[in-house]
């Protein structure tokens, strides 16, 4: 999969999203956040958009030390060459992230220079 470095120096990949396995998908842009150990990050506004169902209700600690409670919903991912379930917190956000869970077991190349993302599933 590749991707890009906007002009914000973030780094960005599309991928694309499902409600059901079979289901047809939407592309999403998303930011590759290496601080978070998840899945996918994302706006209620999208999470309704794509018509995600609700997985659970789950307590975080933020880095603040503040506890919140977080809604998870579900959805399948196109991911090389596979459809991965993934799990999607709800946030207030406007920038949908991806969070190292999906990368675990990939190669991540971000060059700033030639403003290009790698990942390799």
């Amino acid at each position: 999969m590749k991707g890009y470095v906007d002009d914000s120096k973030r780094a960005l990949i599309e991928i694309k999203v499902r409600s059901q396995p079979k289901a047809d998908g939407d592309t999403v842009i998303v930011w590759i956040d290496t601080a978070s150990n998840g899945h996918l990050v994302f706006s209620r506004e999208l999470i309704d958009a794509l018509h995600l169902q609700q997985e659970a209700a789950t307590e975080a600690i933020l880095a603040d030390g503040s506890l919140v409670t977080l809604e998870s919903f579900i959805c399948f991912v196109e991911w090389g060459t596979k459809v991965v379930v993934a799990q999607v917190i709800a946030n207030d956000g406007n920038t949908p992230l991806l969070g190292t869970e999906l990368l675990s077991g990939c190669v991540l190349v971000v060059n700033y220079t030639a403003r290009e993302i790698i990942v390799t599933t």
